[in-house]
Order: structure tokens, then sequence, then C-alpha cells
């Protein structure tokens, strides 16, 4: 069974138990699943249950796959990511972006963690990514094209939709939520960077780099998805000053930030035109 093939098994399977019309497709990171709580659930899935689904192996990623109503929208949140690093596959990694493309959506919302390069977007910091920089060794659309998704060469002058983040920074500044914008580096992991790396981040214009977001929003955009992505900033990357990293703090600041990035998420949704 093809990739095509096996999208399409995972699509048939989702529609015959329920999933009907998509509004917005969400992928939920690091200690950011809080959101499906605010979700008026219909139907929910395990990773395991879905035919040709990767099951997410991070401790801290939910691994469910929720479908219900969130501001008047109907809404599927993967809550949990896969990632380069934990073995899987690009095509596996961005299953999700383009399951939920073929379900109907009609724009995409991603959330990550991330840590902060920009000496003005401390800990607890929320980030709107304008551009990305793509240090991944492939691509998810390496291979013969899938030409039933998108073109062969998409262009990525825009990978972020203008027009979602600006009603994102508009919901922003309503709710008096501080919202920086800035490019993120995207790094395969799962190590983290050097002394040395963080001043190249720096050097090439990065203001936050993760392990994640940008072979989705590279499948977002092969398809045609609109998409705008927001970073929880969980971490300082400071060359001068480097402290040792502590997943923990890492949770518990992504935790500690979630309220304000459900409050950001879940009034923009009401926004979106159907």
């Amino acid at each position: 069974m093809d990739i095509q093939e096996e999208l399409q098994a995972s699509v048939e399977y989702l529609q015959a138990r329920g999933v009907g019309d998509v509004d917005v497709a969400i992928v939920l990171g690091t200690g950011l699943g809080g959101l499906v709580k605010e979700i008026e659930a219909e139907h929910e899935w395990n990773y395991s249950q879905i035919p040709h689904i990767p099951v997410a192996t991070v401790e801290f990623h939910f691994g469910k796959l929720i479908y219900g109503v969130l501001a008047g929208k109907r809404v599927i949140a993967w809550q949990g990511r896969f990632h380069y690093y934990e073995g899987y596959t690009m095509e596996q990694v961005v299953k999700p972006v383009r399951i939920s493309k073929m379900l109907g959506a009609k724009a995409l919302l991603i959330s990550n963690a991330a840590g902060s390069l920009n000496p003005n977007m401390a800990k607890g910091s929320l980030m709107c990514l304008e551009d990305h920089i793509n240090l991944f060794p492939d691509s998810p659309l390496r291979g013969p094209n899938l030409d039933a998704l998108g073109t062969r060469f998409p262009d990525m002058c825009q990978p972020y939709s203008s027009g979602l983040s600006a009603s994102l920074f508009d919901v922003a500044r309503e709710l008096d939520i501080p919202l920086y914008t800035g490019v993120y580096a995207g790094v395969p992991g799962p190590q983290l960077e050097t002394r040395a790396e963080y001043r190249y981040l720096r050097t090439i214009g990065a203001d936050a780099v993760g392990m994640s977001t940008v072979p989705e929003v590279i499948a977002a955009v092969h398809m045609g998805l609109p998409c705008a992505a927001v970073s929880v900033i969980t971490d300082e990357c400071n060359p001068e000053n480097l402290a040792p990293f502590d997943l923990d703090e890492v949770v518990e600041v992504a935790k500690a930030a979630e309220p304000k990035l459900t409050r950001l998420f879940k009034e923009w949704m009401g926004r979106l035109v159907a």
C-alpha cells in the first residue's frame, strides 16, 4: 500500500465513524493539550485505533484525535504530534496535516514549544511565526510527488497565512495578551544545541528554535491549506549565559502559558469565517 492509499484509508475510517465537515485542524504541541477541554467533543480516538497512524512516543504527547465543536466551528484536534527525532519518516510526521486537509479542513492552527534566541522574549512568552528556517535533513515532499495533493514545486514565499496571523494579533490585542512575531528555526533534535549552534541560529536570523512544525507547514503549503502557528517560549537559549536543559521546567512553563494560549485560540476560532 502506497502513501496515498494509506492516507485515504485513514480518512475513510474517520468518515465512517462520524467525522463530517471540518473547518479548522489543530496540532497541539508540548504541554499544550488543554485546549481540547474547550472542545465539545463528538468523537475521540487514540492514534493506535486509526489505520496507518503512528503512535506518539514522547511521554508528554497524548496521542489522541478529537473531533467536535470549538467556538462554533467544526474542528479536528491532534493532541500530540510526531517528530522526526522519534525515528518516523517525514511522510509519517505530516500525516495528520494531510489527513486534515483531505477531510476538508479550511485552515490549520499549530502550536509548539520553542527556545528563545531573542533576548526580548522571555520564558512564558508567545510568538506568532512569521517565517521559518528549515534545518531538517529531509523534506516531506521528497520522492515522487503526490499529484492529487499538490504541485511538485510549492512556493514558500509566504508559508504562514498573513490573514490568519493578522487576526491572531487582533485578538491578542483585545485580550491584552502579549504576542511577539518572529522566525522559527526547525532542527531535527533530539539533542539540544551547543553554544556555538545557538550563536549560529541567531546569526542566520532565528528568533526561536524547536524540533517540529516546519515539516507540517511544508505539507500544508503543498496542499494549499492556509496555516498559522504560535510558539510558547519555554526556555531561553542565551549562549553567553546558558543553563542546563530541564525538561520538567519546559513542560511546567508550557502548562503555565496554556491558559492564555487557550483563550487566544478559542477567541480567534470564533471569528473565523467557516
